[in-house]
């Protein structure tokens, strides 16, 4: 099928926690969606039959809970009501932003998912309900092709946003299409948790996902193309990714993924949105892992120098390091339960100092959830104290397997390359209860390697 995701520079609130009326905040998000439209259009004359959004793409962000009542639409939560904001426009009040969204999905003939701000009004009798006698939601809808509004969303996950209350119960969402089946919807931060992503997708056992997301890079791991595609490739399912483009801020990075493909936009430089338009298949073909040779266990000579054992911060981490020196060898290093182990050999000896690093805690900064994470970097310099650090070029081309003993069945296998480019691994999975990666020659510079687990029972 043909699938469309724009990454958006939102036209902001020069001041979001003013007190505006809504005939500004409608003129405000009017401009942003004057360019969805324009987009809508461009997606469909080129074939496409579903389009996706980013998060906050509309209202932007850094509101409070007050200053950002002018930007909520109201939406039902519910299923039962069959309901066509482009058709039926009076059916509610606060619906202008809905009934925009509605018609552009009938006049295109397309499925539109985007995010808005929501609103649900609520009796004090409700044991959640807010204070103030409101529900405000961080959502997602998607429409038909008709306009008929399919699915809504609410985000479980919030990621410091002081406006938005979290549903009382996640939401499963999905919604069926006649040219890809059933599409599964979360947003953002939802990713790195197993409420309601993950669930979700096991549960109803989906292949398609949309996700809307305002997504700040971190690297070397939490890159968004870098994980989107990790994320595609652990569940084997296709990821159509949308984000706000706001590189001041250190947001980019759209994608359309499959276990084995991806077309991606990651551009810190330029300004102004950008169109990805893809022909994916709707099956994802189970990814059979072979092995060419077994990883070998490495040799505790004692006669043998082994390398320096160092620490270093990496993500607000402190991962224990070892260097990985020469053109080939065999390298291992380990914190509490977890062991890495890497073997590996460099097409040319450059002047690049690479690590090979573990964690295997509890992660506290900007949220808190339990990783195991086997890490092969490339430092940002030649001293122990580089590795870690936001590097995003790199020249070596290197062969490798990695591999670690990690506790929980949810790995996601991360592959970065010079100028934050995608690679995919040649062989991946488990082997004598070790997951491995492997690859001959990365297609460019290596800047990251990693299995990043995640041990959601240890959140």
């Amino acid at each position: 099928y043909v699938a469309a995701v724009y990454e958006h520079e939102s036209i902001l609130s020069p001041n979001p926690t003013a007190l505006v009326d809504r005939q500004s905040a409608l003129e405000l998000m009017g401009r942003n969606l004057d360019i969805y439209e324009q987009q809508v259009v461009a997606a469909a004359r080129q074939g496409a039959q579903i389009i996706v959004f980013p998060e906050d793409g509309i209202h932007g962000f850094n509101f409070t809970r007050s200053s950002i009542y002018p930007y909520l639409d109201f939406v039902l939560h519910s299923q039962s009501v069959k309901w066509n904001p482009c058709r039926e426009p009076y059916l509610f009040n606060d619906t202008e932003v809905l009934q925009r969204l509605s018609c552009m999905a009938l006049k295109n003939k397309i499925f539109l998912v985007a995010n808005l701000a929501t609103k649900q009004p609520c009796e004090h009798t409700d044991p959640h309900c807010p204070s103030d006698g409101r529900y405000q939601f961080n959502t997602n809808v998607a429409f038909n092709d008709d306009g008929m509004l399919v699915a809504t969303y609410r985000k479980h996950n919030l990621y410091f946003e002081y406006a938005f209350d979290t549903p009382p119960e996640p939401d499963y969402k999905l919604f069926d299409t006649p040219f890809a089946g059933k599409f599964g919807m979360f947003t953002c931060f939802d990713i790195l948790f197993f409420e309601p992503a993950v669930n979700l997708i096991r549960q109803y056992n989906l292949k398609q996902i949309v996700y809307p997301t305002a997504w700040m890079n971190q690297l070397p791991l939490l890159s968004a193309v870098e994980f989107q595609q990790a994320f595609a490739t652990a569940f084997n399912i296709n990821i159509l990714a949308a984000n706000i483009h706001h590189p001041t801020l250190g947001m980019t990075g759209s994608g359309i993924y499959t276990p084995v493909k991806s077309f991606i936009y990651h551009n810190m430089e330029g300004y102004g949105g950008k169109l990805i338009v893809a022909e994916i298949p709707v099956t994802t073909t189970d990814y059979k892992t072979t092995l060419e040779k077994t990883p070998g266990r490495v040799s505790e000579k004692g006669s043998e120098q082994l390398p320096p054992l160092f620490y270093a911060e990496m993500m607000y981490d402190n991962f224990t390091f070892v260097p990985v020196w020469g053109e080939k060898g065999e390298v291992h290093v380990c914190a509490n339960t977890l062991c890495c182990y890497l073997n590996y050999e460099r097409a040319v000896l450059t002047d690049e100092l690479y690590a090979l690093g573990v964690f295997d805690g509890l992660h506290t900064v900007h949220g808190t959830y339990y990783v195991q994470a086997c890490a092969l970097v490339k430092c940002g310099g030649l001293s122990f104290s580089t590795c870690g650090q936001e590097v995003t070029d790199a020249t070596a081309l290197i062969d490798f397997q990695l591999w670690g003993n990690i506790s929980t069945p949810y790995i996601f296998p991360l592959l970065l390359t010079s100028g934050i480019t995608l690679d995919f691994a040649d062989h991946r999975g488990w082997k004598n209860n070790h997951y491995f990666i492997s690859k001959n020659r990365t297609s460019a510079g290596l800047l990251t390697a990693a299995l990043y687990g995640r041990w959601y029972e240890k959140d």
